[in-house]
């Protein structure tokens, strides 16, 4: 049984819902320290993240144990805060990565864990509270409820303001909010305003040709496209595919180089990654797809530029291990008649890429497709 008895509960404790804080009525039998209000908001934070982190949260909400003396009483501590520090990054990519594919409502639970993670840590007023609340505020964006994220926008920015270390990546941050809750509004210039923002503070941080500074060009783009302007538009999706795919095509000769050397030092296979987290690889994905779905159906005369989207999600996949889906992408470019000399100088690194004929259960078909396109 999941359902809580009052008379069970000690005198004065007060047992919230995890997800909106109404009084509990029922708690997780797996872990029995997370309590709910119904079994609806049960359901939905197992889903979410309650799952992934149900018996990490019991040492963190039971009462720790006695010390026999002051030193192991202060590791024990620092311990508490290392595992609440993990679970503060933890929900807080995984809330990204639900956001990024359009998972609105899943994500909403685990940025509430990360948030009161935070608090635990840092305290009430601390800038670090400020991307757990951003989280919030794109998830409310996504569920249409604006008020809700305006709440959520107004609390950041008012921690920003007194603060006097707020980083330049938090401030990109707030203006990449601040940005999309204006477009839903369809204040185009007031967006655009915080969207330039986002990009300044990014490049200030990251590098104006870094992937983390490329949302900013992107959702950029979007009001330009919704305003017809497709000029400016297409500049700034050629930008966000060109920096994906030198990130990628880098990393993967970065990864090429490491795996040779290991394969002569320690003779052992060398594991293939982005790079990326799980969170950055569902933005990337999200954002090369919206760019080539507009361009397939505005860039008629410009099918270079689908090209390159089409290699850069497809060094993505391969590199994420996902092979059928690399030769999705390598099998849907156009015939090397269509292709310009600059595209097919451009192209070769797939073509580079160690066999995964097991992986794959294709051993000559996807490298023979490849070859073919190349």
């Amino acid at each position: 049984m999941n359902v809580i008895y009052p008379l069970a509960v000690p005198k004065g404790r007060r047992l919230c819902c995890e997800v909106c804080e109404a009084p509990a009525e029922r708690m997780c039998t797996a872990c029995t320290v997370t309590y709910y209000c119904g079994p609806v908001h049960q359901k939905a934070d197992w889903g979410s993240i309650h799952a992934k982190i149900c018996q990490l949260l019991i040492p963190l909400r039971t009462s720790m144990p006695f010390f026999n003396s002051e030193e192991e009483r202060q590791h024990g501590l620092q311990q508490l805060q290392r595992r609440q520090e993990h679970l503060i990054e933890f929900c807080y990519t995984v809330a990204q990565k639900y956001l990024f594919e359009g998972r609105h409502e899943d994500a909403v639970p685990a940025a509430l864990h990360s948030l009161r993670f935070r608090m635990n840590v840092h305290g009430l007023s601390s800038v670090e509270l400020v991307p757990a609340y951003l989280l919030l505020a794109e998830a409310s964006l996504g569920l249409g409820r604006i008020v809700q994220a305006e709440e959520y926008l107004s609390q950041a920015q008012w921690t920003v303001l007194k603060s006097t270390d707020c980083s330049n990546a938090t401030h990109s941050l707030l203006h990449r909010n601040l940005g999309l809750l204006y477009i839903a509004k369809k204040n185009l210039e007031e967006a655009r305003y915080h969207l330039a923002n986002d990009i300044y503070f990014a490049s200030c941080a990251f590098g104006t040709e870094d992937v983390r500074t490329s949302g900013g060009y992107f959702h950029l783009a979007n009001i330009f496209y919704s305003l017809k302007k497709m000029e400016l538009a297409d500049t700034l999706y050629t930008k966000v595919s060109e920096i994906w795919y030198t990130y990628l095509s880098s990393h993967y000769q970065a990864l090429l180089h490491a795996r040779t050397q290991q394969t002569d030092l320690l003779g052992k296979q060398f594991m293939n990654d982005t790079g990326l987290d799980e969170a950055q690889e569902a933005e990337a994905i999200r954002i090369l797809t919206s760019i080539l779905i507009i361009q397939e159906s505005t860039s008629t005369q410009a099918p270079q530029k689908g090209i390159l989207i089409l290699k850069t999600l497809g060094i993505l996949y391969y590199l994420m291990l996902e092979f059928s889906k690399a030769q999705v992408a390598a099998v849907s470019q156009p015939p090397v008649a269509v292709r310009t000399q600059a595209d097919r100088t451009a192209v070769p690194l797939l073509k580079r890429m160690p066999a995964t004929g097991q992986a794959l259960n294709i051993q000559h078909g996807w490298h023979g497709q490849l070859s073919s396109l190349l």
